[in-house]
């Protein structure tokens, strides 16, 4: 369900004007929007009458909050500097964050990857979830979700949203719909993962399941996020796996993903020139920029393929950090 906000500053036009752009052209904008309320809220308590976003006090809005996460905070940057662009387009004098600030607070975050034997224990665990009859099919969606985050490198929420139509088990493909940057795009799975999602449905169907989602929620729809985090923290406990406050994270399973693709690809010798691009797209990414950003992180994981991606892709590598939510 779409989030509405009520604006009451200065602003409260244009900024339902820009939530309404931002959602007709596919972007479903719930966060975005949050964000925009805040910003909303923070420009009446500091009692902004005239139609102007000044840099003292965009400065101020951005600055870290006590307990925020780089991650959250970094939302706020990018989001606040969309909305001042939108400004300028109206021809409003708004300050609007430099791109080199916003790169600072975004590739901060260095992704956990899993080793062969934690996946191992992480899907040992899933599959021996205890049965409920509150929530009869929870046990089923875990031994199969995090071997379908791993084994496709899909977002959780593209996972989640994942209806039985999306599912096609003749050709081992998923359809993956109202993903990030609103992009479509199909999944291809291995053999293993086909087999082991028919064998999934054929068990929730045996429980009597007739709705649409394929990994259902017992109130209705499908599960969401936060849910399956709670899940996931639960296992990686049982898996042996500290968590260090920051991270394991779910998406880690597809950073896990791409890089033991890469690293399979280097020490194969393949060309990454030609390669990179499918992993792009397999990925669902907006651009080259964000796969690369892993070429990086697989080259420091493994020491023995330096030399190698050095020799061959360095300008492929580029210089900043990780950023999380590629």
């Amino acid at each position: 369900m779409v989030k509405n906000f009520q604006f009451y500053s200065v602003f409260a036009k244009e900024l339902d004007n820009y939530v309404t752009e931002k959602r007709s052209v596919g972007y479903k904008f719930d966060k975005g929007a949050s964000i925009l309320k805040r910003l909303d809220v923070f420009l009446e308590f500091n009692n902004l009458r005239e139609k102007r976003l000044p840099k003292e006090l965009v400065t101020l809005w951005i600055t870290k909050n006590p307990n925020e996460s780089i991650s959250t905070q970094s939302g706020r940057i990018s989001t606040t500097r969309g909305f001042a662009q939108y400004l300028v387009r109206l021809g409003y004098d708004a300050y609007i964050i430099p791109g080199k600030v916003l790169k600072l607070y975004r590739y901060s975050y260095t992704p956990h990857i899993f080793t062969e034997q934690e996946l191992k224990n992480i899907f040992l665990a899933s599959d021996s979830y205890a049965f409920s009859e509150l929530t009869p099919y929870r046990h089923l969606a875990l031994s199969l979700l995090f071997r379908l985050l791993y084994g496709t490198g899909l977002r959780i929420s593209e996972a989640l949203k994942l209806k039985i139509s999306d599912v096609n088990l003749i050709d081992g493909v998923l359809y993956i719909k109202e993903a990030k940057f609103g992009k479509e795009r199909f999944v291809p799975l291995s053999n293993t993962l086909t087999a082991r999602c028919a064998t999934y449905l054929e068990r929730i169907y045996e429980l009597n399941y007739s709705g649409v989602y394929f990994f259902p929620s017992p109130y209705g729809g499908h599960y969401n996020s936060s849910t399956m985090y709670k899940y996931f923290r639960d296992l990686i406990w049982q898996a042996g796996i500290s968590h260090s406050g920051k991270g394991p994270r779910v998406h880690d399973f597809r950073h896990t993903f791409a890089v033991h693709c890469l690293k399979k690809w280097v020490l194969k010798g393949e060309d990454l020139t030609n390669l990179l691009p499918y992993l792009s797209v397999y990925l669902g990414h907006k651009d080259l920029r964000g796969t690369q950003h892993y070429l990086k992180l697989t080259a420091e994981l493994y020491p023995e393929i330096i030399s190698n991606m050095e020799n061959h892709f360095s300008y492929l590598i580029p210089e900043v950090k990780f950023h999380e939510t590629n």
